[in-house]
């Protein structure tokens, strides 16, 4: 039996296998004992056990049960209503405002040639300070704190005299802010694509926007699908800031009942589990998605079979046929 080689390290032999072994048992019996003593212990010592904390979430039979878990219903389904609306709008906002980007990159570095001089040097003007006005929209709501994006927003519509209910407040917050970061997401893909895709585009007679719509654009939303997925969650996760508005989602349903029973360790507990659920769900989401497009990506490059020339399948008829 030829033995295994790594170019990147030496396999370990049973000596090492057993010191990893024995390291490995040895540390996982430290975290036990560490997590006994100190998480376990001072847990029961203050009664964070008893069922009077966790009845009302975990026993059927309590008479805070049925309530408490309907509040939580409430809160959960008011936080996937948000992150919904809140994701789709980011999408669609952050898709349009990276293909704008894009657009205006290239027709800066256009000349308009064929035009007069002056409506020349006004579009290249005009794409100029949009290409500026764009730059810093994004770099300052992708710079401000999501939780001050919300404020502004919930406190400055009033002020115009506009009025919606506390959901919108928060959903045009989260789309303000995370749309420009898919904005900058999709653009970097696109832009690090090869340069010869949109130059053979351009030869085949199509425009930078069809360019862009039709081949940058789909490659990008493939390659930046990870991180695209990771801002979803979190746009899922920045929903329990709609506290600061008075939104009644899963943390500020959370709040209420740890007023009303005191218990903020089993509810946080319990609302922590929530959240790492569907976080998660969406993580395999993802990966799923990924799969999908990587073996479509393989089978539609698969070359399709020759058919056998015609003398070929005359003379396989004719041996059949003896």
């Amino acid at each position: 039996m030829s033995q295994q080689t790594s170019v990147l390290y030496d396999v370990p032999g049973p000596r090492q296998r057993r010191i990893t072994l024995i390291s490995s048992i040895l540390a996982a019996l430290l975290v036990v004992v560490g997590g006994y003593f100190l998480i376990y212990r001072p847990l029961d010592d203050n009664g964070q056990f008893s069922m009077d904390l966790w009845g009302p979430l975990v026993d059927p039979s309590n008479e805070n049960f049925a309530l408490v878990w309907e509040r939580i219903g409430v809160g959960f389904g008011n936080t996937l209503i948000a992150a919904a609306l809140a994701i789709g709008a980011s999408l669609v906002v952050g898709t349009l405002l990276a293909v704008l980007r894009i657009q205006l990159r290239s027709l800066t570095a256009r000349r308009f040639t064929g035009l007069a001089t002056p409506l020349a040097y006004l579009l290249r003007g005009l794409s100029t300070l949009l290409a500026v006005v764009t730059r810093v929209c994004v770099e300052v709501f992708r710079g401000l704190p999501v939780v001050l994006t919300i404020f502004f927003v919930a406190r400055g519509f009033p002020e115009f005299g506009i009025s919606f209910d506390t959901l919108w407040y928060l959903v045009i917050g989260l789309t303000v802010y995370n749309s420009v970061v898919i904005a900058e997401i999709l653009r970097s893909g696109m832009e690090g694509l090869p340069g010869g895709q949109a130059e053979a585009a351009a030869a085949v007679g199509l425009s930078p926007l069809q360019t862009t719509r039709l081949i940058l654009l789909p490659q990008a939303f493939r390659i930046m699908l990870p991180a695209l997925i990771s801002q979803l969650v979190v746009v899922l996760k920045d929903t329990s800031l709609g506290f600061i508005i008075s939104y009644e989602e899963t943390l500020n349903i959370g709040k209420q009942i740890i007023g009303a029973l005191g218990n903020p360790i089993q509810t946080y507990l319990i609302i922590g589990v929530l959240f790492i659920v569907v976080n998660y769900s969406l993580s395999k989401l993802a990966q799923y998605v990924q799969h999908r497009l990587a073996r479509g990506r393989k089978t539609a490059g698969t070359p399709a079979q020759n058919p056998p020339p015609a003398a070929l399948t005359a003379q396989a008829e004719g041996a059949g046929g003896i």
